[in-house]
């Protein structure tokens, strides 16, 4: 399954807090980012989202993102898998879409087809969205003091682009839940964990 969301939206809050549900379940599970989780990944991640003295396209931005994600799919991803084990990643797909399809201007259904080559044709079972007004996301992000990235500094329409990227994504897509992620952390999770048992009861049912 795949948390998304802008980022500041409490992907990373969520992911712990879901590590400690899985855990009290006694459920074998990885828990990764994208990009990223291998090393090519964190070299590409390192490359597009914090070297900003280079000049990106926006087709540049998305074919290193779609390398990395054929390394995560293969190296990090399909080995669980196989062992039958619960794999929750930091983003996955979407993001592309929503990020470089939507925000970046790029033709969607040509991003949609370049990402399932790279991810090999894998879809989560479930794709758990995070909804935050932008705004919001830019408050939390100062407030936590994290140095922005490339996608995080290309402005308050790009981030808007996104987010509307990502609520009609949701409205398209039958495996994706839209999650409020203004309410306090513990709410949200509990949705989350809602979700999970109504979404996939044979793994997570009580």
């Amino acid at each position: 399954m795949a948390l998304e969301g802008l980022d500041g939206s409490g992907k990373t809050t969520q992911v712990n807090l879901l590590s400690g549900w899985f855990s009290s379940k006694n459920l074998q599970f990885t828990v990764a980012r994208e990009p990223g989780s291998t090393k090519t990944g964190e070299a590409i991640r390192g490359l597009v989202q914090q070297r900003l003295d280079l000049e990106i396209p926006s087709e540049t931005e998305l074919l290193l993102y779609l390398a990395a994600r054929s390394v995560f799919v293969k190296e990090a991803v399909m080995p669980v898998l196989e062992r039958g084990d619960v794999f929750l990643t930091d983003r996955f797909s979407m993001s592309t879409i929503a990020y470089q399809g939507y925000a970046r201007g790029l033709d969607v259904e040509e991003v949609v087809k370049l990402n399932n080559f790279a991810s090999h044709g894998l879809d989560p079972d479930l794709y758990l969205v995070l909804d935050i007004p932008v705004e919001l996301s830019l408050e939390r992000l100062a407030d936590a003091k994290k140095e922005k990235d490339r996608l995080e500094l290309a402005g308050i329409d790009f981030m808007e682009k996104v987010r509307e990227g990502y609520l009609d994504i949701v409205r398209k897509t039958d495996n994706a839940v839209l999650i409020d992620g203004t309410e306090a952390p513990e709410l949200v999770h509990l949705k989350i964990r809602e979700a999970l048992v109504n979404e996939m009861p044979t793994a997570f049912g009580i």
